[in-house]
């Protein structure tokens, strides 16, 4: 999805757990940005993502999350995925590719 949208990996997970993951992962240096809890307001008990800290125009921002409390403060930026426990069948994520790329 890098060629068609700036990627910010934006976790509730601490960074030096989320971290060394987010460098397996991202071999390719994909990945524009990175935020973790630490970027994350503690609100009623949850962690929630604050999506203006990216300091970009709401409008033009899509966060994908299996949380819906974790967008609670922008939900029109809000796309809800279903959660992924360690199915290797799991497609969730790729079945959004044809959405986000019309969207993009």
């Amino acid at each position: 999805m890098h060629k068609h949208f700036e990627v910010v990996i934006y976790t509730a997970s601490l960074s030096k757990y989320a971290n060394p993951l987010m460098d397996m992962m991202d071999t390719g240096e994909w990945c524009h940005g990175r935020l973790f809890r630490e970027h994350c307001s503690f609100i009623n008990g949850v962690f929630v993502k604050d999506m203006s800290l990216l300091g970009r125009n709401m409008k033009d921002v899509i966060i994908i999350d299996n949380s819906p409390t974790s967008y609670m403060l922008q939900p029109e930026c809000g796309l809800p995925i279903l959660s992924w426990y360690e199915d290797m069948k799991d497609r969730a994520l790729f079945d959004l590719i044809p959405l986000l790329v019309q969207l993009s």
